[in-house]
């Protein structure tokens, strides 16, 4: 452009002409535990999901995570919320089950973080840390995590009680590898996880 500029001009030199740094919003992944324990939060945890996906429909990745990793990005596509969500728990096989949150997380590191759905993103993990497998195995698959992605957040809807600590064998194992612990249990949390995704 600027090479075109000064030729109009006659060889006369002008203004330099820059290219404009343009930004680019990082993809959210969001992680959401279904299991029993998570079981009173989930459906907000959805609702909130199927939000981000109609404000940035190509910005958002969602994953349910339990027993097994079930991706419902495509059921939450849907644009009236309600049919979004049945569609969503029509797909999900461990809806209200168990916990294996390491062996999960492994699972999703295998067959889509390395692959870059995780490289530089911003990957929310919504469980209360409950951990029927291996603490240990959370805490590397966390930790494998943190190192492919731009930032790990976790959120606790028990983070919002009073008194509570983060002291179980799952949480505490995957807290040094996360960025951020917010509560996820009301609307000001949910704002405020907002929030820490925008500046993350």
């Amino acid at each position: 452009r600027t090479l075109r500029d000064q030729l109009g001009r006659a060889g006369e030199p002008g203004p330099l002409r820059r290219r404009r740094r343009q930004t680019r919003p990082r993809r959210v992944v969001l992680l959401l535990d279904v299991s029993g324990s998570m079981e009173p939060y989930a459906d907000s945890h959805l609702r909130l999901a199927h939000r981000m996906l109609r404000v940035a429909p190509r910005g958002v990745e969602v994953f349910t995570i339990g027993t097994r990793l079930t991706r419902v990005t495509p059921a939450l596509s849907l644009r009236d919320p309600d049919a979004a969500l049945r569609a969503a728990g029509a797909s999900i096989p461990d809806w209200s089950g168990g916990t294996r949150l390491g062996e999960v997380l492994r699972a999703f590191c295998l067959r889509w973080g390395q692959r870059g759905l995780a490289r530089g993103a911003v990957v929310v993990i919504a469980s209360d840390g409950w951990e029927r497998g291996d603490p240990g195995l959370l805490g590397e698959q966390v930790a494998r995590l943190h190192r492919l992605a731009h930032a790990v957040v976790w959120v606790n809807p028990h983070r919002g009680q009073e008194g509570y600590r983060p002291v179980q064998g799952g949480i505490a194992a995957a807290l040094p590898h996360v960025d951020r612990l917010v509560a996820g249990h009301s609307m000001a949390s949910f704002a405020e996880l907002l929030e820490v995704v925008a500046h993350a």
